[in-house]
C-alpha cells in the first residue's frame, strides 16, 4: 500500500452482489471507482423518471475528515441521458447503510439498466471540518458581494 491510500471498510449487504461488482479504479490515473447496479433483473427507466439503484455494499469511512462522493459516469450521461438526480451524491462519514445511486433519465428514450451495469463512480475525498467564527466585518475583496454573473460571461 502506498502512502496515499486509505483503508475503507465495506460490507456486502445483498445476496446478489458478485465479486466483480466491487468498486475499482478502471485505470492507473482514475479518480473514481465504478459502482455497479446490483439488481435481480433489468430495470427500465422511462424519460423523466427517477430511480434508486442499489450497489450491494455499505462502507465506513475511517475518519470524520473524509467524504465519499458519487458522480455520474460521463459516457452514460452522454449516450443515454442517465445521470444523477441530485447532481453529486454525498456519503457522510457516519453513514453506514447501503450505497444507492439516484438516477434520472434526462433523455428522450427508455433506458434499461441491467444487473452489473456500471452506473456511477465513487470518489473518496478529504474535507475540512469547519469551526464558524462570527465576524462583524469581512475582509474587502475586489469582487465584494457581486454574484450571479457579476464577473461576466466571457473572458
Amino acid at each position: 500500500m502506498s502512502g496515499s491510500e486509505i483503508q475503507v471498510s465495506f460490507r456486502v449487504v445483498s445476496d446478489l452482489f458478485e465479486p466483480n461488482y466491487m468498486p475499482a479504479y478502471a485505470s492507473e490515473g482514475a479518480a473514481g471507482m465504478d459502482l455497479h447496479a446490483v439488481l435481480a433483473e433489468s430495470l427500465a427507466v422511462s424519460p423523466g423518471a427517477r430511480v434508486r439503484v442499489p450497489t450491494g455494499i455499505a462502507i465506513q469511512l475511517p475518519r470524520r475528515d473524509l467524504v465519499a462522493l458519487v458522480y455520474a459516469r460521463s459516457g452514460l450521461a452522454w449516450r443515454s441521458g442517465l445521470a444523477l438526480s441530485n447532481g453529486v451524491g454525498v456519503v457522510d462519514s457516519d453513514y453506514t447503510g447501503e450505497l444507492q445511486v439516484l438516477l434520472t433519465n434526462f433523455g428522450e428514450e427508455m433506458v434499461v439498466i441491467a444487473p452489473g451495469d456500471r452506473i456511477a463512480q465513487l470518489v473518496i475525498a478529504p474535507i475540512h471540518v469547519v469551526a464558524w467564527v462570527r465576524a462583524t466585518e469581512l475582509a474587502e475583496t475586489a469582487r465584494g458581494d457581486g454574484g450571479f454573473g457579476s464577473t461576466g460571461i466571457k473572458g
